[in-house]
Parts: structure tokens; sequence; C-alpha cells
């Protein structure tokens, strides 16, 4: 299978199987769209670009696309589908999502958690939920020496001693176990002050900053309680703590809606205000809210993500290396099979923990009652919803594995799938055709690197 686009005024071809990109002039994307699927030619068609570009080049041509082919990095055969459609890989455990609080200071007009409690009781979680949390992880994660904990809300920082007290304990058991934990918040930013910045930097290998762009794009989605606007209060909060990071990770991470369309202002709002590590994502949700983004929206946003490609390539070309998160690509080595196949292990290797020990797939099933996996102090008791996630790759997805882009988006959200149509094998449409056009425009800025 190969992929053949255009973009940006380059001719491209991503060979599916193999991972190989290759640049095309005109002609040679021309007799490229002259072999069918099985990477044979047709030959009514060459007969016509013979007359236009000469015998002696089109034969030049396919002979160079021969090789290629020969060489396994065009139209290569798929290594994986007999497989992986019938394979359910054991798992262990190896990431926690821990709702340290249902309870948020912003009343987000986007928000998938029902304004942080998600659509139940305000709580936090008590330490000896959170310790059992790490006991839990520990016993599930067999071999497994590095642990991601990420701290979530609602709001984290609103129970923060409970952070601090969990992070302690969790260092303790490393020295008994022969784990590594690695630590991630996310935060709105206004519980941010000097003593809590500084403890983040000390201890968090990964902060996410909520931020949706410019002022009036923050400030209309991002409120307080009251309805006013958050953006005035977090923005120096964070320029100084991603301005103190040194060699950890963090990302400003933001949303679009349908009422800003044009999100790649908003990228470059952050860029200006000293970010360098960016993420944007599109809002999902259902029709009839208002800010859902529908499919007369997609050739717009195509557009703003190519227009976010060449700039952020202008600003490399200048000295300012920026990282937009979806344009990140690896050709060489990347994620392993297991990854690009399955994604981020919902429900098997990353399981989200509520303020009262229970267990759910991700963050994104919490408060689903049919979700409901056990409970930190007793343990897995629905295995079968286990089972369930085990099975799930871009082989047993009906419409994943004739996709050229399923290496890559690893089948899409399951959680999207469901909320929008109550099939774990379904997908999100008009998150595949965003995840496309992302792939698409990352392959070509990873061209331009490569070329110089």
């Amino acid at each position: 299978m190969i992929h053949q686009f255009k973009i940006l005024d380059m001719h491209m071809v991503l060979d599916v199987n193999s991972g190989a990109v290759h640049i095309l002039d005109d002609m040679a994307s021309n007799v490229l769209s002259c072999f069918n699927e099985k990477g044979e030619i047709v030959d009514e068609k060459i007969n016509s670009l013979e007359q236009e570009y000469g015998q002696e080049s089109i034969a030049e041509a396919i002979s160079e696309l021969e090789s290629l082919k020969n060489q396994g990095l065009l139209f290569s055969d798929d290594p994986y589908e007999k497989v992986f459609s019938h394979m359910e890989s054991p798992t262990v455990v190896k990431a926690l999502c821990l709702h340290m609080a249902h309870d948020c200071n912003l009343r987000c007009k986007y928000c998938f958690a029902g304004e942080g409690n998600y659509h139940g009781e305000v709580s936090k979680m008590p330490i000896e939920v959170a310790k059992k949390a790490i006991d839990f992880v520990i016993e599930n994660s067999g071999n497994r020496r590095n642990i991601e904990i990420d701290f979530f809300g609602g709001e984290p920082l609103l129970n923060l001693k409970a952070i601090q007290d969990t992070v302690d304990y969790a260092r303790e058991k490393e020295k008994s176990t022969n784990k590594h934990f690695r630590f991630t918040t996310t935060t709105n930013g206004l519980l941010l002050d000097e003593k809590t910045m500084e403890y983040l930097n000390d201890t968090m290998d990964n902060i996410v900053l909520s931020l949706d762009g410019r002022k009036l794009i923050h400030d209309s989605m991002r409120v307080r309680r009251d309805g006013s606007g958050s953006y005035d209060s977090i923005i120096p909060k964070f320029q100084k703590m991603a301005s103190t990071r040194k060699d950890k990770d963090y990302y400003v991470r933001g949303t679009f809606t349908a009422n800003n369309l044009d999100f790649s202002e908003d990228v470059l709002h952050m860029v200006d205000l000293g970010f360098d590590q960016l993420s944007i994502e599109p809002v999902v949700l259902p029709d009839g809210s208002g800010l859902e983004i529908k499919k007369e929206h997609l050739e717009e946003i195509f557009s703003e993500y190519e227009k976010l490609a060449r700039e952020i390539l202008n600003l490399r070309e200048q000295g300012k290396w920026v990282n937009f998160f979806h344009f990140m690509i690896d050709l060489e080595g990347g994620p392993c099979v297991a990854k690009r196949l399955r994604g981020c292990g919902t429900g098997t290797e990353y399981l989200a923990v509520t303020p009262k020990g229970d267990l759910y797939p991700c963050h994104q099933f919490v408060g689903i009652d049919d979700f409901k996996m056990g409970n930190v102090f007793s343990g897995i008791d629905r295995p079968e919803i286990a089972e369930s996630f085990k099975k799930i790759n871009v082989y047993t997805k009906e419409k994943c594995k004739s996709c050229w882009a399923k290496f890559y988006c690893s089948g899409g959200c399951v959680a999207n799938a469901w909320n929008f149509h109550k099939d774990l094998s379904g997908v999100y449409e008009i998150g595949c055709e965003l995840q496309k056009k992302r792939v698409e425009c990352a392959l070509w800025l990873k061209a331009q690197e490569l070329i110089g």
C-alpha cells in the first residue's frame, strides 16, 4: 500500500508498510499514478504520458520506481496483518492517571469532565488511595522498571499536599522494588506560585500547561466560576515555569473549537510568548454543542495545518526550534510495532484511578459504570473489560486496516470511538481526517529537514 499526495507544492509518496518516504518531481508523480494498487503499470495511462514527456524519460522514471519496488521501499508487503489480526499480546500496567481532584477552579466551556467532577461528586483523592494506587501499579507492572504517573483532574493542584506525599511514597518504594517512576502533572496555572513552581520543577518529569492561545480565545473558553477570563493570571506564571524547566519536558497545550478555526494564530501567539513545546488539540464534542468540529470545517482546518507547518519551518530556518506535538515524527526508529498497532494502551497498560480508587480504562471513561474495572484496594474484578481492549488494534478495526495512516495514528482514540458510536472498534471519522492531514504535514516538515 502507498499513499501519494501533494502538499505545499511538493509531491510525496509514503510506502505504508516499510515506512519509506519519497519525494517526487512532477513527472515521477504522474508516472507513479499510472501504477495500480498491486504496483502494476496501467498501460493506457502510461501511453498518454509518453506523448507528453517522451518515451525515454518515462522509461527512466519507471525504472527508478521499479527499483524502489524491488528494494521493498514501494508497494511493499504487509509484515504484520497475519500475525496481529488474531493476536492478543500479554500486557502489564505501566501507567496510571491519578485523578487527584474531581474539582476545578475553572469552568471551561468544552470540558469533557463536567466542570472537573466527571458528572459526579466533587472530591479529592486521599493519600491512602494514592499510596494504594502506587502499590497497585507496582504489583501489576511485571518486570517493567519504568512507570508513568500522571497527576490529573479537574485541577490536580487543588490537592497539592497529596501529590507531594504520593511522590515521596513512590520514591521510597523505588528503593525496594527496582522500579523508577516518572511524574507528569497537568495544570490550568491559577494555583501556581513561587514555591509550587519550584516543587514541580524539582519533581515532575513533564508538565502540561493549559493555554488556548490568544487572550480573546483563551478567555472566551477557559473562564473562572464568576465568568471572568484566566489569561492574564496564568501567562507570567507559565512563562516563568517554561523558562526554568531546563532539561525537563513541558508542553503548552491548547484546544481549538469551531470558534477559532484559525488556530495556527494561537500556536504562533504561544511562540511569541516564548514557548517552544506546543500542542493544540481539536475539541471533541457531539453535534449541537455549538463548539464542535464539523465536516464542513475540514478544508479550512487542513489549510491551517499547512500554514502552521510552513511557519514552523520558517522559525526553524531562523534558528528558533519549535516543536509542535502533532508534527513530531520519527522515520528511522519511532515507536515499537506493538505501540504503532495498538496505541496508548488504554484499558491494558494505562488505567485511570478516581479519588475513591476506582479503576477505569482511561480518564475519558471515568464515570461510565460499564467500564469500571475494579478498585486499587481489591484489584481488577472485571478482567473481561481489559480483555476487550486487548483485542483492539489496527487490524481488528475494520476501517483502520486498509488506511494508509494506521501506523501513525494506531487506530485513533478508543474513547472517542465509544462516545460517538458506542463501538470500541469503531473510529471517530473527523478525528481520522485531521490525523491524516497532520501526518502529511509532519512528513513534509521531515522532508524539509532532511533536504536542508
